[in-house]
């Protein structure tokens, strides 16, 4: 299978999270996985694949094994990457000839790679349907609808020299050159895309996105480009594993959580309940006792996968003097001593152990001592289901930029520990000892 072709098709079905959890519910149906709500009660048979989504935006599935299980195998992931939120009543008027639209940064990206490049709009759309119903309709205009100009450089001298952008002043697109469109009209042209009247919108959730498409390039095509590379690349991979797993004895569970790019304090985040509401009705819907649970989770482990960085060609005193993780040279392992990893020489053993039985190449990243570096899901997600859990991720350059770089061989090392994951049972047997089957 050419993983680098799917991979960019999936990333660019999927403008926003809303799309991206859209494609995979999608995925998982074709598979055969059953559909549940969280308002409902579950009624679960060993043997079968199960999916739920909470917000439209996040997605756990999961795959209960025949016989009896070990524990949860988990890999997580996020679905949301920088962007630009539209704002309410959007539309901004210039001198009766522009019509630009007013958005609010989503995530710490780097706003210059905005610039210039054809952008459009996606997101959701709540509206007031037949007899009293609110429905939620998401909606993507598939094509070139805006830009970002930059300011010329003969108007600005200084431009090469580095400038600090003010979103509110740089960063707003240009929407139309007619000023009618000024009352409305971006308003107008969403119900259009939805098939709507405008009087039925009553609110929304649009973002920005890159229109520019994924490629593969390099001399060899080692290389691949794309708009949100970081989680996709992960979720992609997590997703492919878990679909084509052998079956294990422990509880296989795909999970995506949302708005990991500004803290993952939602309910559909990491920090929220609900990888601990699915996995405990899992357990009580199997019939298992609260006891049950804590073994489950005790037994199992987790797999926090979100991108990291690659040393860079131009600027490789960024990274550390001795772990310098490459693009194309496999799984990277995340580690921090202030804990903004949550790896720990437990969890790195048991990952780099899965990764051995699956072939797949690791290194190793640390930030460099004198610098602060960011932080993931996986510490976050761990107040909330205490498990074994290893931070890693892809290698990848210009990390929240519209436009990233990663490896062409490196989604197919995800996805085959992914595989390993899956299907195997990791094994508390105390006294800081475990087995891998």
């Amino acid at each position: 299978m050419d993983y680098n072709k799917a991979l960019l098709d999936f990333i660019d079905r999927s403008p926003v999270n809303f799309w991206a959890i859209e494609n995979m519910r999608k995925e998982l149906e074709a598979h055969g996985a059953v559909k549940l709500t969280e308002c409902e009660k579950w009624e679960l048979q060993r043997g079968k694949m199960y999916y739920v989504t909470r917000n439209g935006s996040a997605l756990i599935a999961f795959r209960i094994p025949e016989g009896e299980t070990t524990g949860f195998q988990i890999m997580a992931s996020h679905c949301d990457s920088p962007t630009f939120r539209i704002k309410s009543n959007a539309e901004i008027c210039v001198e009766q000839n522009y019509v630009k639209l007013n958005v609010e940064k989503y995530g710490g990206m780097l706003c210059e790679s905005w610039l210039d490049i054809p952008l459009s709009v996606a997101g959701r759309v709540m509206v007031r349907g037949a007899d009293g119903v609110i429905e939620s309709r998401l909606v993507c205009v598939d094509r070139d609808l805006l830009i970002i100009p930059r300011l010329a450089i003969h108007m600005n001298r200084e431009a090469n020299d580095g400038v600090k952008i003010n979103v509110q002043r740089d960063m707003l697109p240009l929407f139309s050159g007619d000023a009618e469109d000024a009352k409305d009209g971006f308003l107008q042209l969403i119900a259009e895309e939805c098939g709507v009247d405008a009087e039925q919108i009553l609110d929304t959730e649009l973002y920005l996105y890159n229109r520019v498409k994924g490629t593969v390039f390099g001399r060899n095509r080692e290389f691949i480009a794309s708009g949100r590379l970081d989680d996709l690349q992960c979720a992609y991979a997590s997703l492919q594993g878990f679909l084509t797993a052998g079956q294990g004895d422990g509880i296989a569970v795909h999970c995506v959580y949302d708005n990991e790019e500004v803290g993952s304090g939602t309910k559909q985040g990491a920090a929220s309940t609900l990888l601990s509401d699915v996995l405990h009705r899992i357990n009580t819907a199997l019939g298992g006792a609260e006891e049950d649970y804590h073994r489950l989770v005790r037994c199992g482990f987790m797999v926090s996968a979100d991108n990291a960085h690659a040393v860079h060609p131009n600027y490789t005193d960024k990274a550390d003097p001795t772990s310098r993780p490459y693009v194309n040279g496999g799984i990277v392992i995340k580690y921090s001593a202030n804990q903004k990893y949550t790896t720990d020489a437990v969890s790195g053993a048991i990952f780099r152990e899965l990764c051995r039985i699956a072939d797949v190449p690791l290194q190793v990243f640390h930030n460099r001592s004198d610098m602060a570096g960011g932080s993931t899901l996986g510490n976050i997600s761990g107040a909330q289901v205490p498990i074994n859990t290893v931070d890693i991720g892809l290698p990848q350059l210009s990390m929240h930029s519209a436009y990233e770089t990663a490896g062409a061989k490196d989604t197919e090392y995800l996805i085959r520990a992914a595989q390993t994951l899956f299907a195997a049972s990791v094994t508390d047997l105390g006294d800081g000892n475990y087995r891998i089957r």
